[in-house]
């Protein structure tokens, strides 16, 4: 159970970055056209979207991906607790 458990909080860490990177890609002209931008598109914008139908972006800024950057980091701490009640 501990190797499950550490496995899903190493996949919602890698995959944390991922959002983070692609984020930030979007500060970059085109940076999202190239080949690794697609792939974390393919790979991010499904996780996205359901935040973006709930949320609305306030003006030009669309706050959407912070909150689901915090839904990840609470599912990681949720499993780091769970981590810790059982061990």
């Amino acid at each position: 159970m501990d190797f499950v458990i550490t496995l899903l909080q190493n996949i919602i860490q890698i995959y944390s970055w991922a959002l983070i990177i692609y984020i930030l890609m979007s500060w970059f002209p085109n940076a999202r056209d190239t080949s690794i931008g697609q792939f974390l598109a393919r790979i991010c914008e499904p996780y996205l979207d359901p935040f973006r139908k709930i949320i609305p972006p306030i003006g030009m800024i669309d706050i959407s991906p912070i909150v689901a950057f915090l839904v990840l980091n609470f599912a990681s701490r949720g499993l780091a607790s769970v981590y810790h009640m059982i061990g």
